[in-house]
């Protein structure tokens, strides 16, 4: 028995992670554990190697360093990937399924034409401001509902609808979601980092994170219009972007107080409520070639703008539904009392945490009427049989099962992406279960009273390898908490600095990449967009990191909660 087998095969009934595997030393053990991520980037920015061969690679290259350099048993190291492979299908591949094939409904019944001259009304015909519209307020309201990569999947599909070329509907569309993620999914990330942090309230955790993302607000539309058409867009648009934002601004900054909760979905409706009403009494100087007219004869009556549409404000009313309905019976709760609980085989009760309990990371939650993807589904087949229902006139014939042809076709065409993000979430579980992620962690948290700048990283990377602010904030809470009593920080700061940098960190995710890329239609992309959206994510994130520092310095005076 060599020494290298020997260790790893008395691991073979449990393993727990540590932060100094690799020559006992915290930064060598984080720099081994952070080279898949590294190399993630790496190939497919420099070399152009598609997403998916990325992820394989990627993945192959984080079990081998899991089980060599990490001493986690060979075969956990395989189950901890197959726990990350059913977390990519259920939730987030059968949300994308769902979201594209709803997309796709308005293409093959011809609607999409309608929901073009719906938005040009509302923009004034500029079609920078139907995006910004889109991008910045549906997109939050989506994410504030629903997360898990619906709203990305859903607002992407819709910028090319209303005429986009594919990489910048893309590139819009990561952007303008990333400051709402943090609040995404009814706020399940800040729960999730309050309790695991500590058991810090998260009401008072999402306020601190509203005195910051505010801000972030104010400055979306701007960089969203620069992404758009660069200075011109900010010289038309300005009065357009500054309402926008200081109303979403004002919908993070107070809401929380009310119902952190609900914080994304209030200030996303702040946002287009205020953009409507602004453009009723303002009309932007448009280009020729931003200008979307629609010709008098092609103007949809009443009933052709409700079908036009019905998926998406349908599929918004749907999960509000779901989650928000308390009249009589909580049905957030009695959905997800239908959830299936697995503890996951080989992993869970061999997967320990330092105080040598089984980690509940080891747990898949299976979601059934509680996964948005159920509701999009049931959304697409009522728009479906509506469409084959309603030709408004015959002008847009299309029958039953021509709609739900549309959805294995969906499949099929969606196959290298449904690949590729199954692969990057087996490679994140490698990543977080071996102790690779964790490491990195602790490698920034040695930085002591420095570290308020560098907390968001944490957050930041999370996402960067699992594709979610929640599993950012599972990973890391507990270790914020630690390092702000270490630092003598308020540990609820760092627990929302976290929290915002994951949302950030998502511009970048490669599993977000892929899940955009496949709404648009345009495997294989991912590089160009990653190379064009890690400047605004870097830059938000440096941001971020020096109002967080100012906070724990006093230097903000009373600017954050007591």
């Amino acid at each position: 028995m060599t020494p290298l087998t020997q260790p790893v095969l008395q691991l073979a009934t449990s393993f727990t992670p540590s932060t100094t595997a690799v020559g006992g030393n915290v930064f060598l053990t984080a720099l081994v554990g952070l080279a898949p991520l590294i190399l993630f980037f790496v190939l497919m920015g420099a070399f152009k190697v598609p997403t998916h061969r990325c992820s394989l690679i990627c993945l192959g290259v984080s079990a081998l360093l899991a089980v060599v350099c990490f001493r986690m048993p060979l075969g956990m190291t395989a189950l901890s990937a197959t726990q990350g492979l059913a977390m990519g299908f259920v939730p987030i591949i059968y949300i994308i399924i769902a979201a594209v094939w709803l997309y796709n409904l308005t293409e093959v019944s011809g609607r999409s034409r309608d929901l073009r001259a719906v938005f040009n009304t509302i923009g004034k015909g500029d079609q920078r401001a139907q995006a910004l519209i889109v991008a910045f307020s549906f997109c939050g309201l989506l994410e504030g509902l629903a997360g898990f990569g619906a709203p990305v999947a859903i607002t992407a599909a819709m910028l090319l609808v209303l005429g986009l070329p594919k990489i910048k509907a893309a590139l819009l569309t990561i952007v303008g979601n990333s400051i709402y993620v943090g609040f995404g999914a009814m706020a399940i990330p800040v729960t999730t980092a309050a309790n695991l942090g500590g058991g810090e309230d998260p009401a008072v955790v999402a306020t601190f994170m509203g005195r910051f993302t505010w801000l972030m607000c104010v400055l979306m539309p701007f960089i969203l219009l620069s992404v758009l058409d660069g200075a011109r867009a900010l010289r038309q648009l300005w009065p357009l972007a500054l309402v926008s934002g200081l109303a979403t601004g004002a919908g993070h900054f107070l809401s929380p107080s009310v119902s952190y909760e609900l914080t994304s979905v209030i200030a996303a409706l702040l946002g287009f409520a205020a953009s409507y009403l602004f453009l009723l009494v303002w009309t932007p100087s448009t280009p020729q070639e931003y200008r979307s007219e629609v010709a008098a004869q092609d103007r949809p009556d009443r009933e052709r703008v409700v079908l036009a549409l019905l998926p998406y404000v349908l599929v918004v009313v749907i999960i509000a539904v779901t989650k928000l309905w308390r009249i009589g019976v909580d049905l957030r709760e009695v959905l997800a009392s239908t959830d299936v609980a697995v503890q996951w085989p080989g992993v869970y009760g061999s997967l320990l945490t330092p105080s040598g309990e089984a980690s509940q990371s080891a747990i898949y939650t299976l979601q059934t009427l509680s996964n948005p993807g159920t509701w999009i589904f049931l959304t697409a087949v009522i728009v479906t049989l509506v469409y084959a229902a309603r030709s408004s006139g015959g002008m847009f014939p299309m029958t039953a099962a021509r709609g739900f042809r549309a959805l294995p076709e969906t499949c099929y065409n969606l196959r290298l992406s449904i690949l590729t993000i199954a692969t990057v979430m087996a490679l994140a579980y490698v990543m977080n279960f071996s102790g690779q992620t964790s490491a990195v962690g602790a490698a920034l948290a040695t930085a002591g009273g420095a570290f308020a700048f560098l907390s968001p990283v944490l957050g930041w990377i999370g996402t960067a390898v699992a594709g979610s602010a929640t599993s950012a904030g599972a990973l890391f809470a507990n270790l914020q908490a630690t390092a702000a009593q270490g630092a003598n920080l308020d540990p609820r700061l760092l627990l929302a600095a976290n929290t915002i940098g994951g949302g950030l960190g998502k511009i970048v995710s490669p599993q977000n990449l892929a899940v955009v890329t496949t709404a648009v239609d345009s495997p294989g992309s991912e590089p160009e967009i990653l190379r064009r959206a890690a400047p605004y994510s870097v830059g938000l994130l440096l941001l971020l990191c020096a109002l967080v520092l100012a906070a724990s310095q006093g230097w903000l005076g009373g600017y954050t909660p007591a």
